[in-house]
Order: structure tokens, then sequence, then C-alpha cells
């Protein structure tokens, strides 16, 4: 049964963890962020709370720019990965990470093995707690058409979806998930 408690509750998982790639002075870093979201359709507006203390906090900071990427469930091992190490001890793209080019509209790198990614223009930076909100314009987006139906859904015969569940656990989203659509009759 529900009932008050003194704790913190942090309900926010299962959810997608995004790779926040960031270059500066010719410093590449990426980092895993679970708490992102799309804010605005037009313009395409994307945000993501980093840490002031992260290394990837100043490469994004000085850019102005970021992007961020998404990969599948296969990734998933590098996705903890990347967000357990500091990119200020240790080189993650030299250390196993995927292979990447730079982005068209930013410099950030852009997994090659992204499903989907994202460049960003930073718009803004706003202090909540101990995270910063990071706002950025997409500039450019990229999508790996095979792994999508006509609808635009992703299509979960191609496509296996990690869903970070906490505590360095995740599930998969795959064609043996239930799915269930709901319709609403106004």
């Amino acid at each position: 049964m529900r009932k008050p408690t003194e704790n913190t509750v942090m309900h926010s998982y299962p959810g997608m963890v995004a790779l926040v790639t960031a270059s500066y002075n010719g410093q590449n870093n990426i980092m895993a962020a679970g708490w992102h979201s799309y804010i605005s359709f037009q313009p395409p507006i994307y945000g993501v709370a980093i840490g002031r203390q992260r290394y990837t906090y100043d490469l994004v900071k000085n850019a102005e720019s970021f992007a961020i990427n998404f990969l599948a469930h296969d990734q998933a091992a590098f996705i903890q990965q990347a967000g357990v190490y500091t990119g200020e001890d240790l080189n993650k793209f030299a250390q196993g990470g995927p292979a990447y080019d730079q982005g068209i509209t930013i410099s950030a790198p852009i997994l090659r093995d992204a499903y989907v990614a994202y460049e960003c223009k930073t718009i803004d930076i706003n202090t909540y707690g101990d995270h910063d909100w990071v706002v950025g314009e997409i500039t450019q987006c990229y999508r790996d058409e095979k792994m999508f139906l006509k609808n635009g859904l992703p299509d979960f015969e191609k496509l296996e979806i990690p869903l970070y569940l906490g505590r360095s656990k995740y599930a998969k989203l795959d064609r043996n998930s239930s799915i269930h659509t709901y319709k609403v009759e106004e």
C-alpha cells in the first residue's frame, strides 16, 4: 500500500538513456544521461540535465553545442560505461568506444551506430539543484530509416531499444515486448 515517505522518490525509470557527445578545443567526450527530453517540435529543441562537476559539462558549455545519440540494446554495456567513467581520466572513444564522425553543423561526435542522433546548438543553460538543464536547438537530425516503420514507430523486428531500470540494469524493448494500442473515442 502507498504511504508517505521522508525519502526522495526518483521514479523516472525505466527510460531511454541518451549519450551526450561534445567536442571543444580538440577534446571529444561522451557521457550517458538519463534525464533528457524533447522540449519543442517547432523549432526543434532538446534538453538534457548535466551535473556541473561532469567533464562533459565544461566541454558543452565552452563549445556551446552538444549532440544527443541513441544506441541499440546491443550497446547497453557501453552506455553504462559511458555513464560510470569520466572523460577526465579516460578517453572513452579510445577505450573501445563506438566509431563516430564529427557533426555537420557542430563539432561534436555523431556515433555511427546511433539509430537516432541530434546536433544541438546551445540556446540556454539553467541551474536546478545539483544539475544544469542544457537546452539546444536541433540543427541536424540523423535517423537510420531501416530501423523504423513507415508510420515512424520503431521496427522491433530490427531494433532493440535499451530501457534503463536503474542500478546498472537494462531491459530490452523488442519484438517480444507486449505492445498495446489504446484508442480513445471522442
